[in-house]
């Protein structure tokens, strides 16, 4: 081979060479990210939620209730409230998603529990802005609603709530309801068994008090499931204030005929221990008429109110009505706002036909129970379960303080139709 074929040889080996090495750098260099949209989302001008929302209303109004679960013009109450901790500015690029928008878009979730894809189609929202949307409105709800919330602080607040269970309940000295409810949730990413509970599913705990007249008094939620129920009450700030006495509950004093002075008290289930402020049940069975099963009966009456609340809500917000596909910290201001949004609406005039009508809650004629609709909108599987029941042994002096309410029921507190039905 002669040189000059050596060297033309050599050339085209250092240019193949580059070539190569530029080839190789070209491909290392970053693309510049191009995001697309599609059509559903890009045309939101054609129909929105916004025009959704209008045409409901327009219709006859029971549309507009059936989707947000209030009346047009309790929903109009609601953004002048929460529009200042959701409202998003417009971009050079995009219009922002308006506050009204991701309200109705958040109380659909409540009332539906559809998914992200089906709430998708309907809002053109994507899935994405959806899970960033719920959480933030729910956050703004349980803060604007705050007062709508609020544990008796004096005596006389107590007072109050004890005569209205005196008068609707034929209960003396009861100053609220309490009981607590497992929210079930799909198995958290990474959780292992820490949400997993008794009934083999995987939750968070609700636990609250209620008034007479179906409003919480107190919420708490967030306990993962697999701590005892027990251990989930003792857990509440409610709880620790009532063994450090901080709850300004009135003194003890005698019921109507009666010579011993008996506490002010929570009515409870068997989930709960007898204490001073707190009742149970007495456990097992008793004879037909006897003091102890009258007690039985005249308990569960009063304390069948909180099982109505809890009741209402699944039957109203629908998103209890099947584990919660949301992450826990998420699926715990979802519950929240539910809680907040029933007060909002037992008390706002303008609402509480529409949220919670007659024929939706169990009421008595002459003591015989009128079961009401909820209870056949409940299905086998909601997302709320019981709360175990677990034996527990009381010191002497609570027990006296239980057989002095049973001895009243069956002499000067008695009721006519209670032998009957006890």
């Amino acid at each position: 081979m002669s040189s000059s074929e050596e060297d033309d040889l050599l050339l085209a080996a250092s240019s193949f060479v580059l070539m190569k090495a530029l080839i190789k750098k070209t491909s290392k260099t970053k693309r510049k990210r191009r995001w697309w949209m599609t059509s559903l989302y890009r045309n939101r001008g054609l129909y929105s939620g916004t025009m959704l929302l209008n045409d409901l209303q327009k219709e006859d109004g029971d549309h507009f209730k059936q989707c947000c679960r209030m009346s047009y013009e309790t929903f109009n109450q609601l953004p002048t409230l929460v529009e200042p901790k959701i409202r998003k500015e417009d971009t050079k690029f995009r219009k922002a998603i308006s506050s009204n928008e991701r309200l109705a878009l958040t109380l659909r979730y409540l009332a539906s529990g559809d998914s992200f894809a089906s709430l998708s189609l309907v809002f053109k929202i994507s899935k994405s802005s959806i899970s960033h949307i719920i959480p933030e409105v729910c956050t703004a709800i349980i803060e604007v609603l705050q007062d709508y919330i609020q544990i008796p602080k004096t005596q006389e607040e107590w007072l109050s709530v004890g005569k209205k269970y005196e008068d609707l309940w034929n209960f003396p000295h009861c100053i609220g309801a309490i009981d607590g409810k497992h929210v079930q949730l799909q198995a958290p990413i990474g959780s292992g068994s820490n949400f997993f509970n008794y009934k083999s599913t995987f939750s968070i705990v609700l636990m609250a008090v209620v008034d007479a007249d179906y409003n919480f008094l107190y919420a708490d939620v967030g306990c993962q499931g697999r701590i005892s129920d027990g251990g989930v009450f003792r857990s509440t700030s409610f709880f620790k204030q009532l063994e450090e006495q901080k709850l300004e509950i009135p003194p003890a004093e005698k019921l109507i005929g009666r010579e011993k002075a008996v506490p002010y008290v929570f009515v409870a289930d068997e989930a709960f221990p007898l204490k001073e402020n707190i009742l149970r049940p007495y456990p097992g069975s008793h004879e037909n008429g006897s003091a102890k099963r009258i007690f039985n009966y005249r308990l569960s009456r009063a304390r069948r109110v909180v099982e109505y609340v809890f009741g209402i809500l699944s039957a109203v917000f629908r998103v209890f009505r099947k584990p919660m596909l949301l992450e826990p910290k998420k699926a715990e201001l979802v519950v929240m706002a539910c809680v907040y949004l029933h007060n909002f609406l037992r008390k706002e005039k303008a609402s509480k036909d529409i949220y919670s009508p007659t024929d939706l809650i169990d009421h008595e004629i002459e003591g015989q129970l009128v079961r009401g609709t909820w209870r056949e909108d409940i299905q086998s599987n909601i997302a709320f379960t019981p709360m175990q029941r677990v034996g527990r042994r009381s010191p002497r002096f609570i027990e006296e303080n239980r057989n002095e309410f049973a001895e009243y029921f069956s002499s000067s507190g008695a009721v006519p139709w209670q032998s009957k039905l006890a």
